[in-house]
Parts: C-alpha cells; sequence; structure tokens
C-alpha cells in the first residue's frame, strides 16, 4: 500500500515555527517559515536533537533517531510530525 506524501496543515508549521524559534531563543520577530533550514537559523546537531524533543513533547509522539536525521527545515519537522500522529492515531 503507498502512503500519499502530502505537505502538513499551516497550523503544524507555525507551531513548528514556534518551538523552533523558542529552542533557539530567536526574537518574536525574527522570520521562520516552513522553507526555514534549521543551519540557516544558526542551529547546530545538538539545537536539532532539542528541537526534535520540544517537538515530541508536544505533539506527544516519538521520532526515530534515523527520522530526525532527515529533517532539515520547518516543513521537513511539520510533514514528519503529522505522519506520525496520523500513524499514532490509527
Amino acid at each position: 500500500m503507498l502512503m500519499s506524501f502530502e505537505q502538513a496543515k499551516p497550523e503544524t508549521v507555525d507551531k513548528v515555527c514556534e518551538i523552533v524559534r523558542k529552542q533557539l531563543a530567536l526574537p518574536a520577530d525574527s522570520a521562520v517559515t516552513g522553507e526555514s533550514k534549521f543551519a540557516a537559523l544558526g542551529a547546530d546537531s545538538l539545537d536539532t536533537v532539542e528541537i526534535v524533543m520540544g517537538l515530541e513533547e508536544a505533539f506527544g509522539i516519538c521520532v526515530e533517531e534515523e527520522s530526525a536525521q532527515s529533517i532539515a527545515t520547518v516543513q521537513d519537522a511539520a510533514d514528519l510530525i503529522e505522519k506520525l500522529v496520523e500513524t499514532k492515531s490509527a
């Protein structure tokens, strides 16, 4: 069975942006969008781990390490979260 790949809902992307902004201690007016790359926002590998942990807590999910390593942008994170939330509730 093929799973169709859908982009995350705007609310999910917004929530991820908020968490990323908080984890990286970015000013509230800093531009964080779905296209924002964590590295471009100043995140190192430890920051990325902390972002993933924050997302797990906020969304009540568990992100596998391999999946976490494939997250480079806010959109990647939001898409993965929705997929995991869907799987969890199925």
